[in-house]
């Protein structure tokens, strides 16, 4: 595989486009050599989908588009990222608050963390922001099994 691989999207910041990151992310990550039926994979599904929901419904419509970035370095680094153009940085909140929502960072942070990896939150030149997660690329030797299914 090549040094450095990386793949982007552009993404209007709509409910509907929550499906569309993920499946470019799947998809993309699956052409290189990571099956989507796998451990991470679902993990990686997961957070994708947090992220691009977080760009979606976070920044109130100040962000017409939000990006995808996914980057391999070596054969070893992942990072998979989300930009968009809010200004205002994700915070903690109060946990009477977290009740209903804003758990999303929290589950990434836990996920990546589970996958050797980790969150990172930086702002752009251009005054928005992006929120990644590095993970080390490891392509497992055989697929989960589905549900139902006994492995052999």
């Amino acid at each position: 595989m090549a040094d450095h691989l990386e793949a982007s999207v552009t993404l209007p910041s709509d409910p509907a486009s929550v499906s569309a990151a993920r499946a470019y992310v799947v998809g993309t990550l699956a052409e290189w050599g990571l099956p989507a039926d796998t451990e991470v994979s679902e993990a990686i599904r997961l957070i994708i989908s947090e992220l691009a929901t977080n760009a979606v419904q976070h920044t109130f419509g100040q962000s017409p588009t939000f990006t995808v970035d996914v980057a391999l370095d070596r054969d070893e680094h992942l990072r998979i990222g989300v930009t968009d153009s809010h200004p205002r940085l994700p915070r903690r909140l109060p946990a009477a608050v977290q009740q209903d929502n804003g758990r999303g960072l929290v589950i990434i942070r836990w996920l990546a963390a589970e996958w050797g990896g980790r969150l990172r939150i930086r702002p752009t030149r251009e005054g928005g922001k992006t929120i990644s997660i590095e993970l080390p690329w490891t392509v497992p030797a055989q697929p989960v099994p589905a549900a139902g299914q006994q492995e052999p």
